[in-house]
């Protein structure tokens, strides 16, 4: 199935099931795609997470019942997914403005959101840096978080903030490394690579790690070791100062390279950022995006 045929019809999908308990995995699934590029891709196309989809979807169904008055307010927030008449009203006066009670007599304040449409850019696909390179198996170490989908963009800088400040500013503060796990940070490059894996049980959330290059021995406490199979990557180059050049380009990997190739589609979930030593305010600064990729 097309990567656009698969975005739209997850949409259609959530129409269908608006009203049900429905998650990413389950809608991942429908559409045979892994749960982390499926959030991903839905994110970078709409503008919005799948959680904030349905939530702004029913938000909108709820307000067109609400202002005919027929249903009670307790009525509308469990049909439509909420525990408690409080929680439902404060989510519903934060997303129209107003609460279930005076919409009935002020329709004109209701905030459309109608399904969406998933459209591509045709231009510019062919012309991204980019090579597709077969690689042996290989090993990354390092530290390793949990994150939640909804909230990793805004969670994740931070986790690179304590890293930094905790490991980095002291390793190049000093001529040697003074305990074990400097030592590993310092030969394995930890810190090369932000490598994002969807395997965790949990919905909605999914490892990453801060990590580089395994080169075997003792692995130090509160560091994990993940192996990546032989298979071949997608490498996109990013040039210019972060995160901004890093972010353009994975925007431009889902809304031209994936739709318009017609070789390759994504092999599994995992997503590696790969960064070059240097200072990553600078013009020239070089990154890259890697993506796990077979061909179809």
């Amino acid at each position: 199935m097309e990567w656009t045929e698969s975005l739209q019809k997850s949409i259609r999908y959530m129409e269908t099931h608006l009203l049900e308990d429905i998650s990413a995995e389950k809608i991942a699934r429908e559409v045979c795609m892994s749960t982390f590029y499926f959030q991903k891709a839905f994110k970078i196309m709409t503008g919005y997470s799948v959680a904030e989809y349905i939530r702004n979807r029913r938000l909108y169904l709820a307000a067109m019942e609400a202002i005919s008055g027929k249903e009670k307010v307790i009525d509308l927030a469990f049909k439509y997914g909420y525990d408690t008449p409080e929680s439902f009203t404060k989510a519903f006066s934060r997303f129209h403005g107003i609460s279930p009670v005076q919409i009935r007599n002020h329709s004109e304040k209701i905030k459309p959101f109608l399904p969406l449409k998933i459209t591509i850019s045709i231009q510019g696909g062919n012309d991204m840096d980019y090579v597709v390179e077969k690689m042996e198996r290989f090993q990354v170490i390092g530290m390793e978080r949990v994150f939640s989908f909804d909230s990793s963009y805004q969670d994740i800088p931070k986790f690179w903030d304590e890293f930094c400040e905790k490991y980095m500013k002291p390793l190049f503060a000093q001529e040697e490394p003074k305990n074990e796990e400097e030592q590993v940070i310092r030969d394995c490059c930890i810190g090369a690579y932000g490598i994002c894996i969807d395997d965790v049980e949990e919905e909605g959330k999914f490892r990453y790690l801060i990590a580089g290059n395994y080169r075997g021995g003792k692995v130090p406490e509160g560091m994990k070791v993940f192996e990546l199979p032989e298979m071949e990557w997608a490498k996109f180059l990013c040039t210019g100062p972060m995160p901004g050049a890093l972010q353009s380009v994975n925007t431009k990997i889902f809304r031209e390279w994936l739709p318009n190739n017609p070789e390759y589609e994504i092999a599994m979930g995992v997503n590696i950022e790969w960064y070059f030593q240097g200072d990553t305010s600078a013009p020239d600064y070089k990154s890259a995006i890697w993506i796990p990729v077979k061909r179809k």
